[in-house]
């Protein structure tokens, strides 16, 4: 193993160094939240699909084409459709916003009523996010070095903590196009020709597997449907996914940029569930579907190869921890912390205070991240929780909000709560992984968004237009404070 190590301790100092580079470039507020809006198509395409390619969709992936073959591949799937929706449909509109996170967005569109509350559901959503992904980090490191889970946990999280503290968002682009590079080698280029070959070829995994394992919709159209309800919708309004739109140059680059990326995704999503289906017919007995990735890395691929694919799952868990703890320290600050405490506009003289203060709650979040992850274990249940309090919570507001203009702020807050609570309530009732509480909590969530909307005063000519001004692409960048409601 030791050439495996090297490469994987090289790889993880790289991830530190480009931190500490990224430090440099990180001068203002926009550097450090939203890289300074200027990534051209290529770096925008790779960091786009490094953060919602992490250990969900691979380590997890690979797991749900082991439980359920081919069809296993309909949660990634699914991410990359609500990637490519944002990209032709909405992107556009986002990145000449040019605000800072969603909250921003609805105070825009609302008038400034629903920041607050809304990025408390926002906070949760991009906590959980950046959990499920620290969580991956025992199982990679297990199978490194015997590592125990805890130890695992706090070291993986540490160096992502450590390089997204130092540069914010600079740092994370410079690693997230090292990860996507390393990712693409890894996972598609390497696994998973090596599985398939080692699990004797299509032919054979036919032979060997009921054929339930190669229906398109084996794994059931209901669960199939919530999915898009969950990750296809969640694509398009998570604080994470429009962080990185604000980083495009322009609304070209994000629409066209985005759209290489969601299509990779699709091309990732039948990756993970072959090599899972391959992993079956070499291990048909693992305790747990999750075990599937690094069990066939560990036994079936040569030293060096091995360290490399090591790599990429690294490199897919960091991505999206990085880009979900940025999310949740912005979402923590500028939503929640500032508003709380009446911050005021600040100056441009002011604007490395502002650094200073988003990487301090990168580092404050970082550390709650990982307790959280060490408190916690199972990846998939972690994630739908963060997914139905986005979806439930949120996206009927942003949408409506995008395509309603009778819409009122009224509307918008009676639908954040209610939705919200709505789904916390049914999972506790009907348990996380059951369908119930994204079903009812989206329809709770539209039903009161439209009936308040309609018995409310409509939303005021001057906030609109000054909202459509935004969406035309003519606003400037947003101050700390929320859009003022006209009396």
């Amino acid at each position: 193993m030791a050439v495996d190590y090297t490469v994987i301790v090289v790889y993880l100092a790289g991830m530190l160094a480009m931190g500490w580079w990224g430090m440099r470039r990180a001068k203002s507020k926009s550097d450090f939240l939203v890289a300074g809006r200027r990534l051209g198509p290529v770096m925008y395409s790779g960091t786009m699909a490094a953060i919602v390619l992490g250990g969900a969709s691979t380590i997890g992936g690979v797991g749900l084409g082991y439980k359920y073959g081919l069809s296993g591949a309909w949660m990634v799937f699914t991410i990359g459709l609500g990637l490519l929706a944002l990209s032709v449909f909405f992107s556009a509109r986002i990145a000449r916003l040019k605000v800072y996170t969603v909250s921003e967005m609805l105070d825009l569109r609302y008038g400034g009523r629903a920041g607050v509350i809304s990025g408390v559901v926002m906070w949760a959503y991009t906590l959980m996010l950046a959990v499920t992904s620290t969580i991956a980090y025992a199982t990679i490191f297990d199978v490194l070095f015997d590592m125990n889970r805890t130890l695992a946990i706090i070291l993986g999280g540490s160096i992502v903590v450590a390089y997204s503290t130092l540069g914010g968002m600079w740092s994370i682009t410079l690693t997230d196009m090292v990860q996507f590079v390393v990712k693409t080698i890894g996972v598609l280029l390497l696994l998973l020709p090596i599985a398939v070959v080692k699990a004797g070829g299509f032919s054979e995994m036919k032979a060997t597997l009921p054929t339930e394992y190669f229906d398109p919709l084996g794994i059931g159209g209901e669960t199939i449907f919530t999915y898009v309800l969950i990750y296809t919708f969640g694509m398009l309004i998570g604080q994470d996914i429009w962080q990185r739109v604000f980083t495009a140059r322009s609304d070209t680059t994000a629409k066209w940029g985005g759209t290489v990326a969601g299509t990779y995704c699709l091309v990732y999503a039948v990756a993970g569930a072959v090599i899972g289906t391959a992993a079956k017919v070499l291990y048909p007995k693992l305790g747990s579907p999750d075990d599937a990735f690094a069990t066939i890395v560990k036994d079936e691929l040569p030293v060096g190869v091995r360290g490399l694919v090591l790599a990429a799952a690294l490199a897919a868990v960091m991505s999206t921890s990085s880009g979900a703890l940025i999310a949740c320290a912005t979402v923590a600050n500028n939503d929640i912390w500032s508003r709380l405490r009446g911050a005021v506009a600040r100056g441009a003289d002011e604007e490395h205070d502002e650094v200073r203060g988003n990487r301090a709650f990168i580092l404050i979040m970082g550390v709650g991240v990982i307790c959280t992850a060490i408190a916690l274990n199972n990846v998939v249940e972690a994630l739908t929780v963060a997914y139905n309090l986005l979806v439930g919570g949120l996206l009927v507001p942003i949408l409506g909000g995008l395509l309603w203009k009778r819409g009122t702020a009224q509307g918008a807050l009676a639908s954040v709560v209610v939705g919200g609570l709505a789904v916390i309530g049914l999972m506790a009732t009907y348990g996380i992984l059951a369908n119930e509480p994204i079903y009812y909590g989206l329809l709770s969530s539209l039903a009161v968004y439209v009936v308040i909307s309609l018995a409310t005063k409509p939303t005021e000519p001057e906030v609109l237009a000054a909202w459509r001004e935004r969406l035309a692409g003519r606003g400037t960048e947003p101050l700390s404070e929320p859009v003022p409601v006209p009396q």
